[in-house]
């Protein structure tokens, strides 16, 4: 018995340090996942939220306003990359010039791009425009200059702003409203008797009625109705729009009487401007002022180009001596006076001033 108990203490000492000398097997750390490219932080135009501009028109299909609306649109979407686009509805699909400035004003849609003629039932101060050959005897960048500018741009853009609104950009070529007629006009009496269709513009029809002709506003899509079956003798509108209209059709007579400057506005409702990222307010300044130029290029040709489809359908065109302005100008005083008054001398100091520089 004790012999057998020594052998099992000798081997448990064998088995013992045996067991303590075999080590742990060494535990494999885990392997450090890869470590993720932390993305860069987007900056510029892609760090804001995308914003969708609605804008239209009441032009006829390719005038000016409608090709610079379009050119816009394709503009401010390549400078942002898509982050700033436009819908765009040109030639009245979603009203006429009164009812789209009303429309932008109550913010259902942003932009108008519109003649001047009726934006004045709204600012007021935009009857600067309807002074009767004012323009007349500047170039292009002469009047460039004067609205867009000069000091008179400022001005009568605090007036834009009162009524919730900025001008961004005054679209002219140094082109004009012309008068289309039945009865030919070769001298300034000949204006004596003379039923003319208008824009719905107390100023417009005020200038008529001094040069002796019977002013009829009508709606836009009754004119070539009316000049057709005798209703009105003559209307007046820029080049591009009297084509766009084929009044090439039913009048006689392209009478060059220059008569008001055709210049279109791009408008666009003040608070929706000022909500607008000042990238992007500066994506589509930049985009309004491009297309301008691109568009102001072409309104010099573009204005030969339909006076030459006007008669080549058949129109007699009649020019005048440079007299012919001085001789409208003196008929017109009294439309000068009533606008001075309606809305300050001081407005139309700072045109003319502007004018002169």
């Amino acid at each position: 018995m004790k012999k057998a108990l020594i052998l099992l203490m000798a081997l448990i000492m064998v088995i013992v340090p045996v067991g303590c000398s075999q080590e742990a097997p060494a535990e494999t750390p885990a392997e450090a996942p890869a470590e993720t490219p932390a993305e860069a932080p987007a900056e510029g135009f892609e760090a804001l939220e995308p914003v969708t501009l609605i804008g239209a028109d009441n032009a006829g299909v390719g005038a000016a306003a409608q090709l610079y609306g379009e050119l816009i649109a394709e503009k401010v979407a390549d400078i942002t990359g898509g982050q700033l686009t436009v819908d765009y509805f040109p030639n009245s699909q979603l009203g006429n010039d009164q009812e789209l400035q009303g429309q932008m004003l109550a913010g259902d849609i942003d932009f108008v791009i519109a003649q001047t003629a009726q934006t004045v039932s709204f600012v007021p101060e935009v009857a600067i425009f309807d002074l009767p050959m004012v323009f007349a005897k500047y170039d292009a960048e002469t009047i460039d200059y004067a609205l867009n500018q000069s000091s008179f741009y400022d001005k009568i853009n605090e007036a834009y702003k009162a009524k919730n609104m900025y001008v961004l950009h005054y679209l002219q070529g140094g082109t004009f409203r012309e008068t289309t007629s039945n009865k030919k006009i070769e001298t300034i009496d000949d204006f004596n008797g003379l039923n003319i269709r208008t824009m719905e513009n107390q100023n417009h029809m005020e200038f008529w009625r001094g040069l002796g002709a019977s002013p009829t506003p009508l709606p836009w899509p009754e004119v070539y109705v009316s000049l057709q079956q005798g209703l009105v003798d003559a209307q007046e509108n820029a080049t591009d729009t009297n084509v766009g209209a084929n009044f090439q059709e039913v009048q006689d007579y392209l009478i060059m009487t220059h008569h008001i400057l055709y210049v279109n506005q791009f408008l666009i409702n003040a608070e929706k401007y000022d909500s607008l990222d000042p990238l992007y307010q500066d994506a589509l300044m930049q985009a309004v002022k491009e297309a301008a130029v691109e568009i102001e290029a072409q309104l010099t040709d573009i204005n030969e180009e339909n006076k030459n489809i006007l008669v080549e359908g058949g129109m007699e065109l009649v020019e005048f001596e440079p007299s012919f302005i001085d001789e409208v100008l003196e008929k017109s005083q009294p439309v000068y006076d009533k606008i001075a008054n309606d809305i300050g001398q001081d407005y139309v100091d700072a045109l003319l001033e502007a004018l002169e520089q």
